[in-house]
Order: structure tokens, then sequence, then C-alpha cells
């Protein structure tokens, strides 16, 4: 049975240098934001759906109208929820997909900004929280993005906060440049694999 690892944490946290450690350890991670942006390209429901509430010219040209998409998404708190209506079960059962093709692994992860807030902490075994200092966090996505802190911290408020995240979560790693990643990684890798038959009891 293979362990399901949800990496979760706020922008700027270094989730995806966690999950790239996991993937060099022979562990495969399911990068959310990439996928989710590749199903809402291919996916005839996504597609349709979106077609439905937006009009054709969200897929003008054949590819999606970024823009046309977040002025709908920011034009009402409940906006953001249809799309998440939309396309949250269509990467849910990605993943599952995407899980069955790698049972032979022990372990597999997925990597998500919002895994605790878009339900996806149902979909794994252990929920692991990537954790950085808020001032470190600005800095680096601020380098990262080149922008501005005024954006990046309006993003970092518009996100769970840290400390609702840590209560929610299994494992935290702590990604604050001056305490060793690694062998935090490994800690988790070796409590996981001791406590496979726990976390994934066989199925009656």
């Amino acid at each position: 049975m293979t362990v399901k690892i949800g990496i979760t944490g706020g922008i700027g946290s270094g989730k995806s240098v966690v999950s790239r450690l996991l993937e060099v350890m022979g562990i495969p991670v399911y990068i959310s934001d990439g996928e989710t942006k590749q199903l809402m390209m291919t996916d005839s429901c996504i597609r349709s759906e979106l077609t439905a509430l937006l009009g054709e010219e969200v897929y003008a040209g054949g590819v999606l109208n970024k823009s046309l998409l977040a002025s709908y998404l920011f034009g009402s708190p409940g906006h953001a929820g249809q799309i998440n209506g939309i396309v949250h079960p269509r990467v849910k059962e990605d993943f599952r997909q995407w899980v069955c093709q790698r049972a032979a692994c022990r372990m597999a992860g997925i990597e998500s900004a919002i895994l605790i807030e878009a339900g996806f902490a149902d979909e794994v075994d252990v929920v692991v929280m990537v954790y950085a200092p808020e001032e470190i966090r600005v800095q680096r996505a601020m380098k990262r993005d080149a922008s501005s802190r005024e954006l990046i911290e309006k993003r970092i408020r518009s996100q769970m906060g840290d400390e609702e995240k840590r209560k929610l979560a299994d494992f935290v790693i702590v990604n604050d440049g001056e305490t060793p990643l690694i062998p935090q990684v490994l800690g988790l890798i070796t409590f996981l694999s001791q406590n496979n038959t726990y976390l994934c009891p066989p199925k009656k």
C-alpha cells in the first residue's frame, strides 16, 4: 500500500524544495499547481463547465483566457468557490489515478499550497507542513517572483495562517535557512517507513 504524503505551506515556505528532495530520494511527487493548469486546458469536463459559466471567450483561440478567469475569480467572494467546485474534483480524480499508476511505490507525495483548504487532506495519509518565518517567506517570494512586498504580503494574508495550518499538520519541516533540511526529510521518510502498516492498514 502506498503511503500518500501531503506537502503544504504558504508562499515562500519552500515546499517545492522539500518536494524536490523527496523526488531525489525516490519518492514521486504530484505538483498540483502545474497539474491543475494542465487539466484546465485538457480536461473536457473542466472546459465545458468553465465555458458554461464564463462563456466561449474563456477558451478563446483554444487557450485558457487567464485574465478573464482571474477577473471573475476576484470579482466576488463566492466566485472562487464556483471555480474550485469545477476544478478540484477533477484534480482529486487525476491524483488518485496518478497514485494508482505508482502502486509499486512505497510512498508518493502531493504538493499543494491549499492542500487543507481544498479538502485534499482527505486524499493523503499524512500532512506535512513546510514552515518558514514570515519575513523569510516575503523575501524569498519577492526575489522569486520579482514582485513587490505589498503584493506578496497580500497573498500571504489570503492564505490560511501558519498557526492554524500547523495545528492541522501531522509533521512540520522547518525551512528557515538555518535548520538543515535533509535530516528532517530523512527523519520523515524513516518514520513513515517504520509506520507503513499503521498508516495504511490492509483493506478488509
